[in-house]
């Protein structure tokens, strides 16, 4: 079950629209196949619940309505009626998993506490709406008062519910911990059908859930890019990996589109995934250690059963100061480049030099590499950017003017534009115009400094391209934002115009 609409909203910064969360269970059922998903809180606002009336209309109409839950609380017919009018069918009711809880939030002894779940659940059974039980709190209350916990699950076995949930709520678990409590859980009430519900306080939660899984556990709750509140729940990726790779069980998952929707999510929630993120991260599918890219190129030695292509990923080859010949070799090959040996020395050497910079080298700065170093004219700078004006002045548009030269003949405009990058780039279109020439789409502007970096640090822009056939990047590099995106972008018109030479 993936509660990504749900804990995962409770993010600090991040907020859902209504067309996003729509969207978002669309790709979580449809495309990437998930068994369920857990998409709000009842009774939390109007917005809310014409976010979730959305969602179960679609779902309705395409045979989903049975996969979508909300969470639910112990407060009588209010949360069953806020669900019947979102026309969900599906209350994962919110009970109290630890004594403590019990005793000092609700401030009622156990046994009422059961009185007032089982008046919800007839209400809920009246009107035709689905039980599932979280016991919240359920870690603690098995370290600290376990009688609790069987005394709930024992006055509450007889009841309607399909599913006990079994929170971590504040993710204190340990794998040994997860796996004696899950197996005591099951072997008690083998009758019962169990989730596991993991948080990621101590970044154990992907931990946990193996030992969970390895009790006997077969339904796990999980967040797109571990999105939660605090450290975040297990990530929806990790979990794949996980009971596919380590256990051989099957899953509904089409694994092909776990990337996708991690950028979706990415993006709708502004929390950006870090690089080495497992599976979804953009640096986990590079090899940046020359050794392993020769051992790559012999019988694939340093490939493991985690394959970019299950993914909807590819493998690339980083050049930097750890880089040998054989990194290079593979982005030499990607763009059709033949070096003797001599020159592969010359280049290695130079990539060496950058990569103890800390210079971060692209496989589309190689050409200008190999041109730099071995005076190839294999390509060719045939954009040259002679000069350009930027202004700005309060109460006016920022305004550039731009001068370039291109075969031999130079083309002048100038612009306004919203910014002063955004007037350079108008004014750069208009010559392209003239020129018959496209500029690619900026699919990604990306802008940073070196951490503890001050006013007067490098600014560091990597655009993203998309031209249509092919995606790419460059990168700036300059103490003046504006500035770093421009060489970025005249490195992008010299890389495409690199392209169509024959």
């Amino acid at each position: 079950m993936d509660t990504t609409l749900r804990d995962g909203e409770q993010t600090s910064g991040v907020s859902f629209t209504f067309d996003e969360k729509l969207s978002m269970a669309k790709l979580l059922l449809e495309d990437l196949k998930v068994d369920r998903i857990e998409i709000a809180s009842a009774r939390i606002s109007e917005g809310e619940l014409t976010a979730v009336k959305k969602i179960a209309d679609w779902a309705a109409e395409n045979n989903f309505i049975e996969k979508i839950e909300v969470l639910g609380f112990v407060d009588g017919k209010i949360s069953i009626d806020w669900i019947i009018d979102s026309g969900c069918r599906v209350i994962n009711l919110l009970t109290k998993g630890s004594h403590k809880h019990v005793t000092y939030q609700l401030r009622k002894s156990p046994d009422e506490h059961i009185s007032d779940i089982k008046e919800v659940i007839d209400y809920a059974v009246s009107k035709k709406i689905r039980v599932n039980i979280y016991l919240e709190d359920w870690s603690n209350g098995m370290r600290n008062s376990p009688e609790y916990v069987y005394n709930m699950i024992d006055k509450l076995s007889d009841q309607p519910v399909e599913r006990f949930m079994l929170p971590d709520t504040l993710g204190i678990l340990n794998p040994d911990e997860t796996y004696a409590f899950c197996k005591q859980i099951l072997e008690n009430y083998p009758q019962l059908n169990f989730d596991f519900h993991p948080h990621n306080d101590y970044d154990l939660a992907t931990a946990n859930v193996y030992a969970a899984l390895k009790a006997g556990i077969r339904c796990i709750h999980t967040t797109v890019n571990g999105l939660g509140e605090r450290a975040g729940n297990v990530p929806l990726s990790s979990v794949i990996a996980v009971v596919k790779d380590h256990f051989n069980y099957k899953m509904s998952i089409d694994e092909s589109k776990l990337n996708l929707i991690s950028k979706i999510v990415e993006t709708f929630s502004g929390i950006r995934i870090p690089p080495n993120k497992p599976l979804i991260g953009d640096h986990v599918f590079t090899q940046t250690s020359g050794v392993h890219a020769d051992g790559d190129s012999k019988n694939n030695l340093y490939f493991n059963d985690l394959l970019p292509e299950r993914f909807g990923r590819k493998r690339s080859y980083a050049l930097g100061k750890t880089s040998g010949k054989a990194n290079i070799l593979k982005n030499l090959e990607n763009l059709g480049i033949d070096l003797d040996p001599e020159s592969m020395k010359k280049v290695t050497k130079r990539i060496i030099e950058l990569g103890d910079k800390k210079e971060m080298v692209t496989q589309e700065d190689l050409p200008y590499i190999i041109s730099d170093v071995i005076r190839s004219k294999s390509i060719e700078e045939k954009i040259k950017v002679l000069n350009y004006s930027l202004s700005t002045a309060k109460g006016l548009k920022p305004s550039a003017s731009l001068k370039i030269k291109f075969n031999g003949k130079e083309f002048e405009e100038n612009s306004v534009g919203d910014g002063q990058y955004d007037a350079f780039m108008k004014a750069l279109k208009k010559i392209y115009k003239k020129l018959n020439k496209v500029i690619p789409k900026l699919s990604d502007y990306n802008v940073s400094i070196p951490p503890g970096g001050k006013t007067d640090a490098l600014v560091q822009t990597v655009i993203t391209w998309n031209l249509g056939h092919k995606e790419f990047k460059t990168r700036g590099l300059d103490s003046d934002q504006t500035v770093a995106a421009i060489i970025a972008t005249i490195k992008m018109l010299n890389i495409i115009e690199s392209y169509k030479s024959p």
